[in-house]
């Protein structure tokens, strides 16, 4: 039997522990932030979760950003497994194409209360970027996404969309190049410019009240998903999977059925390479290297304490996935202590790995079969949930939180699939495309005098 009311539990903090979940959670912050976190803290508590301000939230979610998403039963591939009956929830048809938003229109109906002109932000797979610089244009607001130079090589379609909606975006070549770096330099551009700015963390991370509050403007997507099933099918689903990264997909989901003791909840983390190889981003499952341990370990870094991917010196590990949003060292404080009272029969949930070959075949699965494109990250709950189903009772019941379209994806997607030279399923199609656009875009350059740029297309045609 789960304790009851578990989720207000959950954001229920006794007085001098505010924000911290258990052991994890908190606000370390340099003291030039305290400040700028307290009008922050003041601004969420007094005026984000008054009545007034979440019917304006509501308002402009269903207006602008299309809301609410559907419910989609699976079939095809229900038929297929042979077991529970598989159902998605849609978030890849949000406005800007995945959860993201849900969270920055929060955030950004904040950032005009408090008076602010400017929003940052950090991204991985350059969802959370797109959303914040949609956000921001449509409020008004000026905009700068930071993002590690890896990422902005890998996710180069949601670079150029950030570009097009108005936003500045800085590549940062610090570090491993991908999203605990580029949070770290938007956490230094707050500090230089809290006067005039928010920022707009993308997940469930950082210090107070981030955690909480992102984990707040994503509970919509639980919310509205519990009604659609109970609608569709009566009752609630036994399982509901979502990829973990940050956390803020899973959050947004796991939330509404915190208190159903009926109602299983599976994180798929990261496995890249295998967990075995070191090569991943997964922080809450068991560590084969050290029997008895998780591969995360508590630690304190960008605001918050939390489990993260770490050697015993407490440098931070590097980390690999085939979907960017999911390649970070940290999680969610609010989902390690989850994980903790799931344990200990507080709590309903599991966390397991997918690597990166299950993920990408999850993609062609749900490509094939459902006409569906998912974004990678979301790739890994499909790759679980595909793996479990078949376990289960054909009268049961998974819900599947997508948390994004698979668009931004096409240049891994088209990188992870390999074929004979001349195969006719567009691969080689879009190969040779991006050859002749490449060409096209030298011979320009060259044009307009970059130098080295006619050379470049004289190279690529002998390659070609």
């Amino acid at each position: 039997m789960l304790t009851a009311n578990l989720r207000q539990a959950l954001f229920r903090f006794e007085p001098g522990s505010e924000g911290y979940f258990g052991e994890y959670g908190g606000r370390f912050k340099p003291e030039i932030l305290d400040s700028t976190l307290r009008e922050l803290w003041t601004a969420y508590y007094e005026v984000g979760r008054s009545e007034g301000f979440w019917q304006r939230y509501i308002n402009l979610l269903t207006n602008f950003s299309g809301r609410p998403t559907p419910v989609t039963p699976l079939r095809n591939i229900s038929a297929a497994l042979g077991g529970a009956q598989v159902y998605v929830k849609r978030e890849d048809l949000n406005q800007t194409g995945a959860h993201k938003l849900n969270n920055v229109i929060g955030q950004g109906l904040l950032a005009v209360e408090m008076g602010k002109a400017r929003v940052i932000a950090e991204t991985g797979a350059g969802q959370h970027g797109v959303a914040t610089a949609t956000m921001a244009a449509h409020l008004g607001l000026e905009c700068k996404v930071y993002m590690g130079e890896k990422d902005v090589r890998r996710q180069i379609p949601n670079v150029f969309w950030m570009h097009r909606l108005g936003a500045t975006v800085e590549s940062v070549s610090d570090g491993t190049m991908t999203l605990k770096d580029a949070m770290n330099a938007a956490l230094r551009d707050w500090s230089d410019n809290m006067d005039s700015t928010h920022y707009c963390i993308g997940t469930a991370c950082g210090p107070h009240p981030f955690p909480e509050m992102v984990a707040y403007f994503q509970s919509i997507v639980g919310d509205e998903a519990r009604g659609q099933m109970v609608d569709i099918h009566g009752s609630l689903p036994d399982r509901v999977y979502a990829c973990v990264g940050g956390g803020s997909n899973a959050l947004g989901i796991f939330q509404a059925f915190l208190d159903d003791d009926d109602v299983e909840l599976v994180g798929a983390e990261a496995g890249g390479e295998g967990i075995s190889t070191g090569r991943h981003a997964a922080r809450l499952v068991p560590d084969p290297t050290n029997p008895g341990s998780l591969t995360g370990t508590p630690g304190v870094a960008q605001g918050y304490r939390t489990l993260f991917l770490q050697n015993a010196e407490g440098q931070m590990r590097e980390t690999h996935s085939v979907a960017a949003g999911l390649d970070y060292i940290g999680v969610s404080p609010i989902l390690a202590r989850l994980r903790e009272w799931s344990e200990e029969g507080v709590a309903n949930a599991r966390f397991e790995s997918v690597t990166d070959d299950e993920a990408v075949a999850a993609f062609h699965t749900l490509a094939e079969k459902e006409g569906i494109l998912s974004s990678l990250e979301s790739a890994h709950a499909f790759g679980l949930a595909f793996r479990e189903a078949p376990q289960m009772r054909p009268d049961q019941k998974v819900l599947i939180n997508m948390s994004g379209r698979g668009d931004k994806d096409i240049f891994t997607i088209a990188d992870a699939v390999s074929l004979p030279v001349g195969s006719s399923d567009g691969i080689s199609e879009w190969r040779s495309f991006i050859v002749d656009k490449a060409i096209q875009y030298a011979l320009e350059e060259g044009a307009a005098g970059r130098p080295g740029s006619s050379e470049l297309a004289d190279r690529l045609r002998v390659l070609a």
